[in-house]
């Protein structure tokens, strides 16, 4: 089951991690490039503030953005700002997000996010957690897959895993760490390929951030995973 609290708790400890971590750096550094394509870090930082409103609007009821063009110029508009506008608004986007979280309400609704994809009100914290842990990664700042909390990366591993679950584009694939195993893919007869390896690679490997080279395949080759 789903603790809503529980994941708000996390998601403000990974933000405080990334708040610190955002500390150290200085105006240039905002401004070169990070690990996404075509965004330097200034971008990754204004897309987790906008985020964090987008998900606000989604609690209570209204469209995550007004639009995609309205967010991605938001992002574009914010990503030159200087280090302490850009602290100052992570910081106080993050509150307002803890905030409406904190509010009475029923959890086990259904929300609407982006293209049309829904989920329950319970697992938006969740969401919001893989927002900020992976987007901290993606700075490029020191703070690696490896040194994301075990509990988040066992659930972005489910959770991704069960994201392809079912796509035709995938074959039947079996994932394990050699301690825990999932599995995702066609969901017609049984896994033909078991990919291994150790927890941050197969989670970079399903979010997209590693190539999966670092991972061990039997039984054919390597799946090439659609867009997240």
């Amino acid at each position: 089951m789903i603790d809503h609290a529980h994941d708000l708790a996390s998601v403000r400890d990974a933000t405080e991690r990334l708040l610190t971590a955002i500390g150290t750096l200085d105006d240039a550094s905002v401004t070169e490039p990070s690990r996404l394509p075509g965004w330097t870090r200034g971008h990754v930082l204004a897309h987790l503030a906008r985020n964090a409103d987008a998900l606000v609007n989604v609690l209570r009821g209204r469209p995550m953005y007004v639009s995609a063009e309205a967010r991605d110029a938001d992002i574009d508009q914010g990503a030159p700002r200087a280090l302490d506008v850009q602290l100052t608004d992570l910081r106080d986007s993050a509150a307002r997000f803890q905030e409406v979280g904190a509010e009475p309400a029923d959890w086990s609704r259904t929300v609407e996010l982006r293209n049309g994809v829904t989920d329950t009100a319970a697992r938006v914290p969740f969401r919001r957690w893989v927002e900020v842990e992976l987007h901290h990664v993606d700075l490029g700042i020191g703070y690696e897959l490896e040194d994301l909390p075990e509990e988040f990366v066992q659930r972005e591993i489910e959770f991704l895993a069960d994201r392809f679950t079912g796509h035709p584009d995938v074959p039947p694939t079996r994932l394990t760490d050699g301690t825990h195993a999932w599995r995702t893919g066609r969901e017609a007869g049984e896994p033909r390929i078991t990919v291994t390896g150790s927890p941050a690679d197969l989670l970079g490997w399903l979010a997209g951030r590693r190539d999966g080279s670092g991972l061990t395949v039997e039984g054919g080759p390597l799946p090439a995973l659609p867009p997240l």
